[in-house]
């Protein structure tokens, strides 16, 4: 990989990790439902008039929208808004490739490596101590809805796989502004039904930390996070882009330490090594094993 594209692909992890710190500050004053439709009001528009929209059929897009917009940022900044600290959100958001992986195998019949289920197994353990500190910055409830916003971005990543699979010309960009116009409109409803006094008053008297963080979370970490994976992933196989996210958590835990001054206890460094050994297991294992396999490896391992 090119040293300039090299950077761009931590810039964007950077900003990623960095994002559930920021999505804790402006929770201060919006509220979970709120912010959502915020975020996909602002990602959707104007964009909409201007990006075409995907070449496959309109149920695909609102099913990724309703899928990796709507549930998992429903559930994500709900569960940060009912006792999950930023940091943590980061790490149990990974756990989506293990959804993705255990998806593609229900949906699509495609067998896991024995090393995808060790990875798992390590990463789920990892899930496991953190429900056992339940308390202080973790709360039951917040778990569960950061899984659930797991299980739901590993959904939208099968719809996303069948869409590249139907486009002859993948058009990252306009999915990702499509899939949030299909978002809005189901947020908005989730929102008036469940919180509406909040809806508009969120919005009234931000701060500039609260409006800040809208901005970034929508133009920075939406917009143009997914432009320039996209444009990583044309230029570069999957295999060189996808291990980059295994930072995510560190950025995350480090933004969260530094903006919001969230204690790092040892037992959250032991939770987040299970994690990002296992992701690390189920991206690098079978590599590992076929490296280890070539004549003469012995000898330079």
């Amino acid at each position: 990989m090119r040293l300039r594209h090299l950077l761009l692909a931590l810039g964007i992890v950077f900003i990623w990790g960095v994002n559930f710190a920021i999505i804790k500050l402006g929770l201060r004053q919006v509220s979970p439902l709120a912010l959502g439709v915020a975020r996909f009001v602002l990602a959707a528009f104007p964009w909409v008039f201007f990006v075409p929209r995907p070449k496959v059929p309109l149920r695909l897009i609102a099913l990724y929208g309703l899928l990796i917009f709507a549930m998992q940022f429903g559930f994500l900044f709900t569960g940060m808004k009912l006792g999950m600290s930023a940091g943590l959100s980061s790490l149990i958001l990974q756990l989506q490739v293990f959804f993705t992986i255990g998806l593609s195998v229900l949906l699509l019949g495609e067998r896991p490596t024995i090393w995808q289920l060790a990875g798992a197994l390590l990463a789920f353990a990892g899930v496991g101590v953190v429900a056992f500190n339940v308390g202080g910055d973790v709360s039951v409830i917040g778990l569960v809805l950061l899984v659930a916003a797991a299980a739901s971005w590993g959904g939208g990543n099968i719809v996303s796989k069948r869409i590249s699979q139907l486009s002859t010309t993948p058009n990252v960009l306009g999915l990702v502004v499509w899939g949030s116009l299909f978002a809005l409109p189901i947020l908005l409803v989730v929102a008036l039904v469940l919180d509406p006094d909040h809806l508009v008053s969120s919005f009234t008297n931000l701060d500039w930390v609260s409006v800040g963080s809208i901005a970034y979370i929508v133009y920075l970490s939406t917009l143009l996070g997914f432009a320039v994976w996209a444009s990583l992933l044309a230029q570069y196989p999957v295999s060189t882009v996808a291990p980059f996210t295994l930072l995510v958590p560190v950025f995350g835990f480090l933004g969260s330490t530094v903006l919001l001054g969230e204690p790092l206890q040892g037992w959250k460094l032991g939770a987040s090594s299970l994690v990002i050994a296992g992701l690390c297991i189920n991206l690098f294992g079978s590599r590992l094993r076929a490296l280890r396999a070539r004549p003469g490896a012995q000898g330079m391992l």
